[in-house]
């Protein structure tokens, strides 16, 4: 992480709301008129209510590459998830400001959003790259899918309840048979999330890793490995009646038996950009509650 301390202008901005669902509608009304009065250029979906503003243009997704410098997320972590799934190749740097509940993407309160993000476009902002996955599904008959995650890639079971059987290599090396629930291979942000809730390691986010978690495995004896982000996991399905495979639990595949889903580091990397005073452990403390008593839980205003 690195910390800007002169001054850089972001001429062109795009301000993304949650899929331009009402909770968004207000605070992106609102950033767009602070930011035209600072003579900032603003780019809207083509759906923004607002978009009739002057300095205001409407632009879809597939063309907002090259035609902004800097995007801000209002939303939660799975729209920045989204978001930064699509910009990332193409270096664009985002701000997120959080609508939804956790926010450990989108870390800037709605209530401070113009102050902070003020400070921000005046340069005082620290800047993070974080490691996307590149996921590969090679099927039985040839075919061939992909997709990327900045979160993580589940291999599960379906809806019918079986377990699923897999096979798991590391660079062409075979580590495992597992019949469980399913697997998790999660980059140090998808850390926090899915792979978290199955007993998987928190991940700073400079550290070059990727944690592979399995999900309620049938022997006790398997365990969360980390492996350095450098390695190519392949997951290969021998028995698995109704499986899929998720990218950061937006994209979607069926799964047959044969089927082989490898996960690899992108060529790019996700470019975020935090207020200056961001701290990823302070973070953590406040997200996960730690060194909270349950009264204090219950009760937020116990002193």
């Amino acid at each position: 992480m690195s910390i800007r301390t002169t001054e850089q202008r972001f001429p062109r901005i795009a301000l993304i709301g949650r899929h331009g669902g009402p909770a968004a509608a207000a605070p992106v009304a609102a950033l767009t008129a602070f930011l035209l009065a600072r003579g900032h250029a603003i780019v809207l979906e083509p759906n923004a209510v607002t978009t009739e503003l002057a300095g205001v243009t409407s632009l879809p997704d597939e063309m907002l590459p090259g035609a902004i410098d800097l995007a801000i997320v209002l939303g939660g972590d799975g729209t920045m998830l989204s978001v930064a799934r699509r910009l990332a190749p193409y270096d664009v740097p985002l701000i997120g400001v959080n609508l939804g509940r956790l926010g450990f993407l989108t870390d800037i309160p709605v209530a401070k959003m113009e102050p902070t993000i003020a400070a921000m476009l005046d340069g005082r902002y620290s800047e993070e790259r974080r490691t996307l996955l590149s996921v590969t599904l090679s099927r039985a008959d040839g075919n061939t899918t992909s997709a990327p995650a900045l979160n993580e890639v589940v291999v599960n079971r379906g809806g019918l309840g079986s377990m699923i059987e897999c096979t798991v290599e590391i660079d062409g090396r075979f580590v495992y048979t597992m019949r469980a629930d399913g697997v998790i291979v999660a980059t140090p942000t998808g850390s926090t999330a899915y792979a978290l809730s199955t007993g998987g390691p928190i991940i700073a986010p400079e550290v070059p890793a990727f944690a592979l978690v399995p999900i309620a495995p049938h022997a006790l004896t398997h365990r969360p490995i980390a492996i350095p982000d450098r390695a190519m996991i392949a997951i290969t399905v021998s028995r698995g009646r109704d499986a899929a495979v998720h990218c950061d639990g937006q994209a979607h595949f069926d799964l047959a038996d044969g089927d082989r889903v490898t996960a690899e580091r992108a060529p790019h990397t996700a470019r975020l950009l935090h207020p200056e005073y961001h701290d990823y452990f302070a973070m953590l403390r406040e997200k996960l509650h730690w060194s909270e008593t349950p009264e204090r839980l219950t009760h937020p205003d116990a002193h």
